[in-house]
């Protein structure tokens, strides 16, 4: 009971009373959905983590992908920008030797041979200043006419530095407004005064018919100290130099740079494109975009006053339904540089995040869906092992466990136990087939009954099957007088119906037994109420009677809990070597002396003395510790008579007889010492010998050690005399329910001589137990009983007697 309740605790918070959900598949269902919506709500939130991650780490590294892109950009504008910053520098110390010149020359322009002399020193200084700076293809100055005369009426010494070798001087005499550079310069519509603004004007690129090669110019403007224009110095930056600037970006593989002018031309290869068909592509659509037109600010004032981030600008553009980021800004020259790149190749660096995500997202995934179906597997056979631990297989209806659970979940209750008549008998003539027959029609004739007739209930009452051959109905407390009008309907109806099994008519006799429960006690046990009426049943049959009400009055629990008491007393003193033998003398009749004791097993408490067996051996035998305590008595009782010369005796129930370990013990005993011939086992009559082969083994064993064999309590059962002519006996031991009344019952009497005079022709020796007075042992006497024992002798004690005390006087007639 104690495993079924634990069981019970465990399971408790399934379901709640009454339910069943174990015989409702809805209930069933709904817990596999519960489980399964679980699973996907988990699977769900996990691919949504998965994507916010992926998307933040995609985000991440999209941004930390452009910065990268952002950085080679900056790089590269900033390299652009010094250059054309220093070229601006280089033009503007051009446009100050110019100056110089010109004032020098003015100071002497009373000598020729002076002016001839600064005139060379200007052109080797330009000279000079032309191989020194790298990327300056032309370098030159240009003075208004007459402006230094006698040197010339129009003097514009030019230098020109082609490949590797020392740049050359190339005299021009044309008037500089005529050049192409100027019209593409200073004489620009609308330009300002070349005087107050003071600034470097740059040139589109265009193509130099002299030198015969493509450039850009930048013209510095050179002024008197008056305030005049005395002329223009000019730098040429060729166009082959502005490809090798423009450095190839090392992004990703298809990834360009680009710079075009103010008038929109485009300077520089895309990056050494290895499709020049795709390349032009790009060229067009860049032009087309109208990048230096669109973009505000583009003097050089603005340029020089905001840094690479300001400037910068971005947009998309679709090229042959390929979409690239363009990453420009303008120059402090007015140009636009800038830098694109596919933006499918931007993303190609995330393939391998993504697809590392989704490896692990879909690893992860399978592994849930794994452990989920295993987990639903395993749930699954959960509830159907709940469900057979709650279900008798047979029938289908709730067990004892289920009915132990719903009787712990009430406070009132009427229990109705139905226990089938006969149906051990039914079993064995007829086999389990029909026995399982009878039970099914049992639980089809009770739902029956219970659906089309009435019962005080209210709602129908739970059914269970309990055991083999027991039902019960429960249901809420109700009046008494309901019940029984319920309980003599349903034992006539199920009396009343017959089960055919191979033509044979077997009935339904039923007997019932019903407790109530008006309110359960805290520390009472949720059997109390199956226990009471389980009473009632028994009680029923005992009585020969259909149902029966338990009555609390009987008290019945308080036996139970009495059992319980001396069973742990007990095991107490098994462990604490408490149990002791006591001897109570056997008078010899005819000697007048006591040569016998009986060994009796006492338990020793301290705080109630010694307690006799009959307190214990009941439960004792009951817990199976009777062989135990057999094997005690018999260690201490051949120790106690070991150098005694008294006989002693010991009884043994037939249990003991056949149990191996008491056997090799006694024989051990036997073996050890010289006792044989004074030890004799009493067999107790009252216990059923199963087999008389083993007691007969028994006897032969220990009569070859000279012991001899008592029959106990002779003169109750029914197989006494049977005992006698099987068993090879020594003793009789008359019962007391004989003795105690000789001396007043004639029938008695009469019966005890009886057995004396059989016991006399068989040559058994007689001995009368609970001898309590001189009436009963003049008596005793009379009938010629060998040996008398009782009262009237002695109590069993610790001690044997003295000497001096063996020997008393003999009763008169």
């Amino acid at each position: 009971m104690p495993i079924k309740r634990l069981s019970w605790q465990v399971l408790s918070g399934w379901a709640r009373p009454h339910m069943g959900f174990w015989r409702s598949s809805y209930a069933m269902h709904s817990i596999m959905g519960l489980l399964l919506l679980l699973v996907a709500l988990f699977a769900i939130g996990m691919f949504l983590l998965s994507h916010l991650n992926l998307s933040y780490s995609q985000q991440a590294m999209y941004e930390l992908r452009r910065d990268q892109i952002r950085d080679v950009f900056f790089t590269g504008l900033v390299r652009i920008d010094a250059r054309q910053i220093a070229l601006e520098r280089q033009v503007e110390t051009i446009a100050a030797i110019g100056e110089t010149f010109y004032r020098l020359s003015r100071e002497q322009s009373g000598s020729p041979e002076a002016l001839r002399r600064l005139q060379r020193e200007l052109e080797l200084t330009l000279q000079s200043r032309l191989e020194s700076e790298a990327g300056v293809s032309g370098a030159g100055l240009w003075f208004q006419p007459g402006i230094v005369a006698p040197v010339g009426d129009r003097y514009a010494p030019y230098l020109v530095k082609a490949g590797s070798g020392a740049p050359r001087i190339q005299s021009r005499s044309t008037d500089f407004r005529q050049a192409r550079w100027f019209d593409l310069t200073l004489g620009l519509e609308g330009a300002r005064d070349p005087v107050s603004d003071g600034a470097v004007h740059w040139s589109p690129v265009y193509y130099d018919m002299e030198t015969e090669r493509a450039v850009l110019t930048l013209a510095q403007p050179m002024v008197s100290a008056e305030g005049e224009l005395i002329g223009v110095a000019t730098i040429d930056w060729a166009s082959d130099q502005v490809v090798d600037l423009v450095s190839r970006m090392e992004v990703t593989q298809h990834s360009f740079t680009f710079l075009n002018d103010r008038n929109n031309r485009n300077l520089s290869s895309l990056s050494q494109n290895e499709d020049p068909v795709q390349e032009q592509k790009l060229i067009d659509a860049i032009l087309a975009a109208h990048l230096s037109g669109n973009d505000p600010g583009t003097s050089s004032a603005t340029s020089e006053s905001q840094s690479p981030e300001q400037r910068m600008r971005m947009r998309q553009l679709d090229v042959g339904g390929r979409l690239y980021e363009l990453y420009y800004a303008t120059t402090p020259a007015g140009m636009v540089y800038g830098a694109g790149v596919p933006t499918d190749e931007i993303d190609r660096v995330l393939v391998p995040m993504r697809n590392t995500n989704y490896r692990i997202l879909l690893i992860t995934g399978s592994v849930l869906l794994i452990l989920s179906v295993y987990l639903l597997y395993r749930i699954i056979q959960l509830i159907r092992e709940l469900q057979a631990s709650y279900t008798d297989a047979l029938t289908g209806l709730p067990n004892r466990v289920r009915l132990l659970r719903d009787l712990n979940s009430q406070q009132d209750a009427c229990l109705i136990l139905l226990n089938l008549d006969r149906f051990k008998e039914i079993n064995s003539l007829f086999g389990n087939d029909c026995g399982d027959a009878v039970l099914l029609a049992m639980r089809k004739q009770v739902r029956s009954f219970v659906s089309t007739h009435s019962h005080p209930f209210g709602l129908a009452p739970e059914f269970y099957r309990l055991s083999s051959d027991e039902f019960a109905l429960l249901g809420p407390g109700v009046a008494e007088s309901r019940v029984r009008t319920f309980a003599s309907e349903l034992t006539d109806f199920l009396c009343a119906q017959r089960v055919i099994w191979q033509q044979q008519a077997l009935s339904l006799d039923t007997s019932a037994g019903i407790a109530f429960q008006k309110e359960r006690k805290d520390d009472g046990a949720p059997d109390r109420l199956l226990n009471q009426a389980t009473i009632a049943v028994l009680q029923a049959r005992d009585q020969m009677r259909q149902y029966l009400f338990y009555d609390q009055s009987q008290e019945v629990e308080k036996g139970y809990e009495k059992n319980i008491y001396w069973a742990q007393r007990l095991k107490k003193a098994i462990e604490a070597d408490s149990l002791i033998p006591y001897f109570q003398p056997i008078h010899d009749n005819l000697k007048g002396t006591f040569t016998k004791y009986e060994c009796l097993v006492r338990m020793e408490d301290p705080q109630h003395g010694v307690i006799a067996a009959g307190q214990f051996i009941e439960v004792a035998n009951k817990l199976r510790l009777n062989r135990q305590i057999t094997r005690i008595m018999v260690e201490k009782a051949f120790a106690a008579f070991a150098t005694q010369p008294y006989e002693f005796s010991i009884n043994l129930s037939y249990r003991d007889i056949t149990d191996p370990e008491t056997l090799a013990l006694i024989l051990e005993h036997l073996q050890a010492g010289n006792v044989g011939e004074r030890v004799i086992f009493e067999i107790l009559e009252s216990d059923g010998i199963g087999s008389y082969g083993d007691v007969l083994h028994f006897i032969d064993k220990v009569k070859s050690f000279g012991c001899r064999i008592a029959i106990d309590d002779f003169g109750t059962g029914y197989s006494n005399f049977s005992h006698l002519r099987k068993l090879n006996v020594d003793f009789i031991k008359i019962d007391g329910s004989l003795i105690r009344y000789l001396a007043q019952d004639h029938t008695a009497f009469l019966v005890t001589k009886g057995i004396v005079q059989f016991a006399r022709s068989l040559g058994i020796k007689t001995v009368a137990e609970f001898v309590h007075s001189a009436a009963v042992q003049e008596r005793v006497v009379e009938l010629g009983i060998d040996f008398s024992q009782g009262e009237y002798f002695g109590m069993p004690a610790a001690e044997l007697l003295s000497r001096g005390d063996h020997v008393i006087q003999k009763p008169t007639h």
